[in-house]
C-alpha cells in the first residue's frame, strides 16, 4: 500500500474543497450573513491549510494502483463529508455533528435526503453550499481533481474507483482530457438549465440552487415544498434537464467528437428512455382520478385532469429515476399501484456514466440478458453465444463485476435494514428510507416521504444511512475496501 500517495492527494482535494467554499462565501457577503460567511471562511482556510501541510511534499513513488485508487475514493469522500458539514455546525444551523454529517454527506453524493425541517431559517449562503456539493458530487470531486494534475495511466484508477457504473473508458487517449470534456459537458448544461429557469421565471438564487441539484441529480430545494411552489413551465424544464442528466454523458461526448456511427449502439440510453416513458404512462394511469374511481381505490389522490396527471407523474418519475428526488406533490397519497412502480424504478437508477445512482440501467440490461443466455444454454447446450451491450462483447470481468455488486447491495441493504428497524418505524418506512439512501434518491415513502425528513432517525441509524449513501454513490467497492483487512497488509 502506497500510503503517501494516499495522503498527498487527499491534501490536494482539501485544497480544491477549501478553493470552493469561495462561491458561498460570495453569496454570503452579498445576502450580508455575517456569522454564516465567517463560518465558511473559516472552514475555507482550515481546509486549503490542511490540504498543504498533507500535500507540501509530493511522494517519490507516485505509482496510484486499483488499491491505492479505491482506498482514495473511499476516504475522499468520507473526509469531504466531515470537513464540508463543519460551516452547519460553527453558524449554528445545524448544531448536531451527526445531522452535519448526514446533510452534507446527502449533498456531495447527490442522496438529498435531508434532516433539516425548516429551511426557510437556513441562512441563503448555506443552501447555496449545501446544493453546491450536490454539483460537486455529480460529476465527482477526484475527476475534478483529474483536470489539474498530470495525467497519467494510473489516474484511470481513481476514474473507475469514482465513476459509476459496471465499466468506465476512456473516451479520449489522455485521463486528463477524459475529465476536462465530461465537466465541460457538464458546465455548460449546468449553464443553460441556470438561463432556461430564469427565463421561466425562477428567482436567480432559486434557478441557481435548483440547476446545482438537477445537475447533480441531488435534489436539495430551497423551500419546504421542494418544486411544488414553481410554475409548470419551471417544473418541465427540471424534469427535462433530470432526464437529460440521467443519460451517460459517454453520449454526449460521443456528440462533441462527432463519432455519430457509434450514438446508434447506445443501448443502454435507448433502454433508460423507454423504461422513463412506460413507468410515466403507467403512473399517469395510476393519478387519473377517473380512473382512480373507477377501480375504486379508496382514499387514493388522483388529478382530475389527465393533462396534470402527466405532468406530475412525468416529474415525479424522472425525479426518482434518475435518483434526483424533487417533488411537485405529495406521491405519499397517491394509489398503491402508482407507488409500487416509483419504488421499481427506485432500484433501476438511471445510466452508467450520469450523475444519476441506482443500479444503473446497463446492470438490469445485462441481468435479463444472462438470464436469456442461461436459458439458452439449458436448452442448446452446444450453442456458443456471447453477452453483447451497446454493440460490443461484454467481457466475463465485467460480467463477474456486476453479479458481485448485486450480492453485496442485497447483503449491505438486508443488514442496513435490520439495524434502521430497530428505531421503530414502520416497515415501508424503513426499507424505502434504505433504498433511497443506498440509491442516493432522497425521499422514501410514508416517514420519509417527499414532505418528511430523517431527523427522527436515532444517530446510530442515521450513520448506517451515511455510510449507505457513500456506498451507493461510489458503487459500494471503495467502502468494502476500506473495511477489508487484506487492503492495509503490506505486499
Amino acid at each position: 500500500m502506497n500510503s503517501k500517495i494516499i495522503v498527498y492527494t487527499i491534501g490536494k482535494i482539501l485544497k480544491i474543497e477549501g478553493f470552493l467554499f469561495a462561491i458561498p462565501i460570495l453569496f454570503g457577503i452579498y445576502y450580508s450573513e455575517t456569522k454564516a460567511t465567517i463560518s465558511l471562511g473559516i472552514v475555507a482556510f482550515l481546509s486549503i491549510a490542511a490540504g498543504f501541510l498533507l500535500s507540501i511534499k509530493p511522494p517519490e513513488k507516485k505509482s496510484i494502483r486499483a488499491r491505492e485508487g479505491l482506498v482514495i475514493t473511499g476516504l475522499t469522500w468520507i473526509i469531504l463529508s466531515m470537513v464540508g458539514s463543519l460551516p452547519f455546525i460553527f453558524a449554528g444551523a445545524i448544531p448536531s455533528f451527526t445531522d452535519a454529517v448526514f446533510e452534507t454527506a446527502s449533498g456531495f453524493t447527490t442522496t438529498g435526503a435531508s434532516i433539516i425541517t425548516d429551511l426557510e431559517v437556513i441562512p441563503r449562503s448555506l443552501l447555496m453550499w449545501r446544493s453546491l456539493t450536490h454539483w460537486i458530487g455529480g460529476m465527482g470531486i477526484l475527476m475534478f481533481m483529474l483536470i489539474f494534475i498530470p495525467s497519467s495511466a494510473d489516474e484511470m484508477n481513481i476514474m473507475r474507483a469514482e465513476s459509476p457504473g459496471p465499466s468506465v473508458e476512456k473516451m479520449v487517449p489522455k485521463v486528463r482530457e477524459t475529465a476536462l470534456i465530461l465537466y465541460s459537458i457538464y458546465t455548460v448544461m449546468t449553464v443553460v438549465l441556470i438561463i432556461a429557469l430564469v427565463i421561466a421565471g425562477m428567482p436567480f438564487f432559486d434557478s441557481v440552487c435548483i440547476s446545482f441539484g438537477t445537475a447533480g441529480t441531488g435534489g436539495f430545494g430551497v423551500h419546504g415544498d421542494s418544486i411544488a411552489g414553481y410554475s409548470h413551465a419551471c417544473q418541465n424544464i427540471i424534469t427535462v434537464g433530470m432526464v437529460m442528466f440521467g443519460v451517460n454523458f459517454n453520449l454526449y461526448c460521443l456528440i462533441v467528437m462527432r463519432k455519430f456511427k457509434d450514438i446508434l449502439h447506445a443501448e443502454e440510453v435507448i433502454s433508460y428512455l423507454v423504461i422513463y416513458f412506460t413507468a410515466t404512462a403507467m403512473v399517469s394511469v395510476g393519478t387519473f382520478k377517473s380512473i382512480i374511481e373507477t377501480l375504486g381505490w379508496n382514499g387514493a389522490a388522483g388529478y382530475d385532469k389527465l393533462s396534470e396527471a402527466i405532468h406530475h407523474s412525468a416529474f415525479q418519475v424522472a425525479s426518482i429515476m434518475t435518483t434526483t428526488g424533487f417533488a411537485t406533490t405529495d406521491f405519499n397519497l397517491w394509489a398503491s399501484m402508482p407507488k409500487a412502480v416509483i419504488v421499481f424504478i427506485m432500484f433501476i437508477g438511471a445510466c452508467a456514466g450520469s450523475t444519476g445512482g441506482g443500479l444503473k440501467v446497463s446492470r438490469w440490461i445485462l441481468y435479463n440478458k444472462q438470464i436469456y443466455h442461461e436459458i439458452e444454454r439449458l436448452v442448446h447446450p452446444n450453442a456458443v453465444s456471447k453477452v453483447r451491450l451497446d454493440g460490443k462483447v461484454v467481457d466475463e470481468k465485467t460480467i463477474r463485476s456486476a453479479n458481485v455488486f448485486l450480492m453485496s447491495y442485497v447483503f449491505l441493504f438486508v443488514f442496513s435494514l435490520l439495524i434502521v428497524s430497530f428505531d421503530g418505524f414502520d416497515l415501508v418506512s424503513s426499507f424505502t428510507a434504505i433504498a433511497a439512501t443506498m440509491n442516493n434518491i432522497g425521499p422514501g415513502l410514508e416517514v420519509v416521504g417527499p414532505l418528511g425528513s430523517f431527523a427522527g432517525f436515532s444517530n446510530l441509524s442515521k450513520w448506517v444511512l451515511i455510510i449507505d449513501m457513500i456506498a451507493g454513490r461510489l458503487e459500494l467497492f471503495p467502502i468494502l475496501i476500506l473495511i477489508s483487512p487484506n487492503t492495509w497488509r503490506r505486499k
